[in-house]
């Protein structure tokens, strides 16, 4: 796991952005702690920080040659069948390999079959790799987006980084993109392929860039699993093959040269993949966070269940209120680019404390988006039936509006869940989905900025984007529909990145064994019975688990990891909304957003129906916190 960064000059102007490689070497310096290297020539500048995990030898630091000295890579993340691959280059084209790593594999691969060789990578991966004779660069990212990479292009350079950070300090011109702060006010994070930066963009998971000249080639090489005609499996069969994807999988993200341990929350995911990697390490090191003043969300007991079953060399970490307070102002520092789901608090936490004994963690992501995990999935399931239950709830959908709403309070959170129930089933599918992953309706996202800013805003793009998200999804749909688009989505955009941009900060690699294609594939082959029905998630995943672990535990209920957003707002960091980050004068002088906009919410926020202004807030907090960091 490392940073990259480089440039292509289309050129001389952008050639005297070679100046700045180091300074975007530089600002890569938490995610490879290691080693950094670069590499220039007449159009092109490649820059790497190494995070060592296979091959901690010099050898295979980046950027790395081919023998002949004709091309050259770098690379971030892993391909975990590089030994298979390793023998079937040696034995099909002859290579003579000077290393031990993945890296030398890759770039073999590549030069021998250019980008067909992505079909057969095993792995999570962002890489660059620079043809020197023909003056060819070629970018690819993985196939789920699990690893980052962003890209800049005007007319006389293109520059790519795994983060906002070093695109910045290439020293571009930086202005708002209006339609991605459209986006963030409504999800709280912005998809690909949009950035918050005009002219900055993500590639797209599944995606690869060819740039020769002044020629930039942008072409999808990956479909991500659609929801279509399933497989034939019995629910047994099923689980066999599920079971067998997933052991491989975890075997294969468990080769490494340094320290490596699991994250174990103690729910089903975690627990999966910690049953099945203590079969392959003794003194397997797990790692969990723990809230004990909050005893409803904290897990902690059923993560010493599991990890006393395995017999694991388990590490809590208690956390009080303070605790996550007194680090939300270094994860505002370390954002690059807005991100509003307060979840990275715990995550953050959770890979900073990881850090101090391994270098690398396995980790249960994913498995709710493939799986259908979420509670957001149980409401789909009962929105489809022509129940009494709905039919009442859709005919009292003007009284829960008016009714008071707050996270804070069991009724008041009944309410509010019940109104943006009813709401959503006023919709048809693919409408009830867009809702429902939105934090903030479009109407109300547009209020927020400025009239003279949301003019900017490109409304027919995102009518596509969205277009693109909720096609699938029929006004009868199944649940692989849905489960479909969180895969385009909910994953890459939130949960994913957020996993990257907390534990990188730290230079901690985490590794996703639900989400080897191979299984994801599978199971969106499945039916979607295996995984719900309208009284339980991951159907398949709990019968998986009772075969591992005593089925007291296979059996509990979900829990989140809760955010004491509401409070902290109201009390630690009232002044901080109220006299700094939100106050009138600096949004106004700030001249983005519109000053009467944020004071309503604000006064909702302190308000005895907030309802989820606090969520609204943490963005908002967010944004400006980026926005004093890079624009003042």
């Amino acid at each position: 796991m490392c940073g990259i960064t480089g440039l292509y000059a289309f050129n001389e102007a952008g050639r005297f952005n070679l100046i700045n490689l180091q300074r975007t070497i530089d600002k890569l310096s938490h995610r490879g702690p290691d080693a950094q290297g670069s590499y220039f020539d007449d159009r092109v500048g490649l820059g790497h920080r190494r995070l060592s995990v296979i091959d901690p030898s010099d050898e295979a630091n980046q950027p790395m040659f081919d023998e002949k000295k004709k091309y050259l890579i770098v690379f971030n993340g892993e391909i975990y069948n590089f030994r298979e691959l390793k023998t079937i280059l040696e034995n099909r084209f002859g290579v003579m390999f000077r290393t031990r790593c993945d890296t030398e594999v890759l770039l073999y691969a590549y030069i021998h079959l250019k980008e067909k060789c992505l079909d057969l990578f095993n792995g999570f991966f962002a890489f660059a790799i620079y043809d020197i004779k023909e003056k060819e660069l070629f970018l690819a990212r993985d196939r789920l987006g699990i690893k980052p990479l962003y890209y800049y292009q005007d007319e006389d350079k293109f520059l790519f980084a795994s983060e906002m950070r070093s695109i910045i300090g290439f020293g571009i011109e930086r202005s708002i993109n209006f339609t991605s702060l459209m986006l963030f006010l409504q999800l709280n994070y912005i998809p690909a392929p949009y950035a918050m930066l005009n002219h900055v963009h993500k590639l797209q998971p599944g995606h690869f860039i060819r740039i020769k000249g002044g020629n930039v080639e942008i072409m999808k090489y990956y479909n991500q699993p659609n929801a279509g005609i399933t497989e034939s499996h019995s629910k047994i069969d099923a689980r066999n093959r599920i079971r067998e994807l997933l052991e491989e999988s975890v075997r294969y993200r468990m080769v490494s040269d340094v320290p490596l341990g699991v994250f174990l929350s103690g729910g089903i995911d975690s627990s999966i993949i910690t049953a099945i990697a203590s079969r392959y390490k003794e003194d397997l090191n797990t790692f969990s966070i723990g809230y004990p003043s909050e005893t409803y969300f904290d897990e902690t007991r059923y993560a010493d269940m599991v990890a006393q079953h395995f017999m694991t060399n388990h590490h809590t970490f208690s956390l009080s209120r303070n605790d996550l307070l007194d680090h939300v102002q270094d994860i505002l520092d370390h954002i690059d680019e807005p991100f509003g789901d307060s979840s990275a608090i715990p995550v953050y936490i959770l890979s900073k404390y990881t850090r101090k004994h391994v270098t690398v963690a396995l980790s249960g992501d994913g498995a709710d988006e493939v799986f259908s995990g979420y509670n957001k999935h149980l409401a789909f399931m009962r929105s489809r039936e022509r129940s009494l239950q709905n039919g009442l709830i859709r005919g009292l959908n003007p009284l829960w509006g008016m009714l008071p709403q707050s996270r804070n309070n069991p009724v008041f959170n009944a309410f509010r869940q019940m109104n943006r129930y009813a709401r959503g089933l006023e919709r048809p599918g693919g409408e009830r989905y867009w809702m429902w992953a939105s934090l903030m309706d479009a109407q109300g996202a547009e209020k927020m900025i400025l009239a003279e800013n949301a003019a900017s805003i490109d409304q027919e793009e995102l009518c596509r984007f969205k277009g693109e998200i909720i096609s699938g999804i029929a006004d009868k749909f199944d649940m692989n529909e849905i489960l479909s688009a969180d895969i385009r989505l909910v994953l890459p955009n939130d949960m994913l990145h957020k996993v990257d941009l907390m534990s990188m900060a730290f230079g901690l690699e985490v590794r996703v064994p639900f989400l080897d294609h191979r299984l994801v594939e599978a199971a969106m082959g499945l039916p979607a019975e295996y995984k719900i029905n309208r009284k339980q998630q991951k159907i398949i995943l709990r019968e998986l688990l009772a075969d591992y672990i005593p089925g007291k535990l296979a059996q509990r209920p979900k829990h989140g990891f809760e955010v004491p957003l509401l409070s902290w707002f109201r009390k630690e960091l009232k002044n901080t909304i109220r006299q700094d980050l939100l106050s009138p004068d600096f949004v106004r002088e700030q001249g983005i957003f519109d000053p009467g906009a944020v004071s309503r919410l604000t006064s909702k926020l302190f308000s005895s129906d907030p309802g989820d202004s606090h969520a609204h807030i943490w963005a908002l907090i967010v944004f400006q916190s980026w926005w004093k960091k890079y624009f003042i």
